[in-house]
């Protein structure tokens, strides 16, 4: 993993939104959120998947998805076993669900953020940021 490569895995169920992400990264005014490469997982199957396969440096985790919570996967990344042992990547957990219990059990289950749905551009692109290897 690369400070001038960076990939994010998004990991988010509905097309819709996983486009919206795509075009917003895209355009942001921060250049490694820019040029960032954004992988999809529409399901946490697909995600492991990925996890075991390549290098990703960020996991922006949809936390309700067809096939289970985003919480098991961010507990599996925070315990060093959905990466085939390489560096594990920053998490933030994206919800709808705002309540702080839910906030805190997305930090304990392992995140490292957090970040409400619906969310302004400006926000997804700070956290996202915020969260990416330095270079």
């Amino acid at each position: 993993m690369t400070a001038e490569n960076p990939r994010i895995l998004l990991v988010e169920d509905e097309e819709l939104n996983r486009t919206l992400v795509r075009a917003v990264l895209s355009r942001a005014d921060v250049a490694a959120v820019r040029a960032a490469e954004v992988l999809d997982a529409p399901t946490l199957a697909a995600a492991r998947s990925r996890l075991d396969a390549e290098d990703v440096d960020l996991v922006l985790l949809d936390m309700n998805l067809p096939d289970g919570n985003g919480l098991s996967l961010a507990g599996e990344l925070a315990a060093g076993t959905a990466t085939a042992g390489r560096p594990r990547p920053a998490v933030v957990a994206v919800t709808a669900s705002v309540l702080p219990q839910d906030r805190a059990a997305a930090l304990e289950a392992g995140c490292d953020g957090f970040l409400d749905k619906p969310y302004a551009a400006a926000d997804l692109v700070a956290v996202v940021a915020e969260h990416l290897p330095k270079s």
